[in-house]
């Protein structure tokens, strides 16, 4: 039975997900975002968490393959929550083992009773029976490699081609395939509080299957449970980040005493990173262009215990009007991208982004490169990351920054980073198959005392 918190949960997790769906399709809404608020609104217990999860996820993972399945049994124009009730229903038929088909069907036609009215349920019923007795349609025949690629991993056809280009067809196909994998969660321990080892031994007195990243000391890798529930993460023990999303302050390898920027901080991950790397010493200014996310950074520091962290809004592009050049030891950039890197997360960027919107994208970053580059001091460190996989946002972005600036000696990660990941010139790009973290590219700057 669920819990419930002040609303009324009927126990119905397809309809909660059709839902969730409809507001990413109709409102561009963020699917996680959506997820985090509904188990958090009706306090679901974990099998229903864990259901509303595989979902809402699953179906929008797959969106484009489960149209392609359907489209030979639909006839006319369906109003939105009518697809994405076939949507979810057809992905439980082809996808989920442990859902009798029947079952899915079923509950599909009682939904569509609910919201709609009998000759909308009648309609439901019989494109998925006619579904079920025929199956998924083979893809192929005639189609081009982008197209089929697209069709059977459910990425927009420029994307795959795009990333062909930028990787060849054998990886591309790797990452498309990988973004539709479920997301490891990972923790960072908090070094300025304990060691690894001691957070290890209180996830497993609480049941989570807790185990040491192979890739970074730092970090921790969970199954079994939300992180965010367990006594490690509510007493400041942990931050739940992403392993790839660490390597960034690695790159950066702040030491006690240093003053310390950070560009765009919230929701503050980085953050809070530098801030323990410090071990609670010097100074980490940290800014962002919204005041309602730099409280989660305030937030998040309060729950760690971190005093060295001065939070502030503005538009880090004008930074140099209000803080004093060369003044910084370190410098962060974790710029603003597609995030093409974390759709394993949020699927739903596969559906919304545009090749338009990545092409204005380099303008942005090259812009906050260059305020850092007056505000660091001489025998500084600059880093620059993206949580993406696009070349033009990443390497060239990066490449015409040493342009502009031929004085800046590039530092090869490759010496000081893990082995075995991908570095081009010495620096990082992580892809989503190499290690099952999300997407991130980190370039290293130094500037000459």
């Amino acid at each position: 039975m669920s819990r419930h918190k002040g609303k009324r949960w009927d126990g119905n997790v397809r309809d909660a997900a059709l839902s969730i769906l409809l507001s990413v399709e109709r409102d561009q809404a963020y699917s996680n975002l959506l997820l985090n608020r509904t188990i958090e609104t009706y306090g679901l217990e974990d099998k229903d968490r864990a259901l509303l999860t595989e979902l809402t996820y699953g179906t929008l993972q797959h969106r484009m393959t489960l149209d392609y399945h359907l489209e030979p049994f639909i006839r006319g124009k369906l109003e939105d929550w009518v697809r994405e009730l076939l949507r979810l229903s057809a992905y439980q038929i082809v996808y989920l083992t442990k859902i009798p088909a029947h079952a899915a069907v079923n509950e599909a036609v009682e939904i569509a009773k609910r919201r709609g009215h009998k000759g909308i349920a009648s309609m439901v019923n019989g494109i998925l029976r006619s579904f079920l007795r025929k199956g998924p349609r083979e893809i192929g025949g005639g189609l081009t490699w982008e197209k089929q690629t697209s069709i059977e991993t459910s990425h927009p056809e420029w994307m795959i081609r795009r990333w062909a280009e930028q990787y060849g067809r054998e990886t591309a196909l790797e990452m498309a395939h990988a973004n539709n994998e479920p997301p490891i969660q990972t923790l960072r321990v908090n070094r300025t509080k304990t060691e690894r080892e001691e957070v290890l031994g209180m996830l497993g007195e609480e049941g989570f299957l807790a185990e040491p990243s192979p890739i970074l000391s730092d970090a921790i890798r969970v199954r079994g449970g939300n992180a965010a529930r367990s006594r490690a993460f509510k007493e400041g023990f942990v931050t739940i980040q992403d392993e790839s999303s660490m390597l960034p302050v690695m790159a950066l390898d702040p030491a006690p005493g240093m003053k310390v920027l950070d560009m765009c901080a919230a929701p503050g991950g980085k953050t809070t990173h530098i801030a323990e790397r410090l071990n609670n010493t010097g100074e980490v200014r940290a800014y962002d262009l919204h005041p309602h996310k730099v409280k989660l950074i305030d937030q998040n520091a309060a729950r760690l215990g971190l005093e060295n962290i001065r939070t502030d809004s503005a538009d880090s592009r004008r930074l140099t009007e209000i803080l004093e050049p060369a003044s910084f030891d370190r410098i962060l950039v974790d710029a603003p991208c597609s995030g093409l890197g974390v759709i394993r997360r949020k699927p739903d960027i596969k559906y919304s982004k545009t090749e338009e919107e990545i092409g204005r994208l380099p303008d942005i970053q090259k812009s906050l490169l260059e305020e850092a580059y007056h505000l660091l001091k001489p025998g500084g460190l600059l880093v620059y990351s993206t949580c993406t996989v696009d070349r033009e946002e990443n390497l060239l972005t990066a490449e015409a920054f040493l342009e502009a600036h031929p004085d800046l000696l590039r530092e090869d990660l490759s010496e000081m980073m893990p082995e075995g990941l991908r570095y081009e010139e010495g620096m990082l790009q992580v892809l989503p198959q190499d290690f099952g973290g999300d997407g991130f590219f980190v370039a290293a700057f130094r500037k000459p005392e």
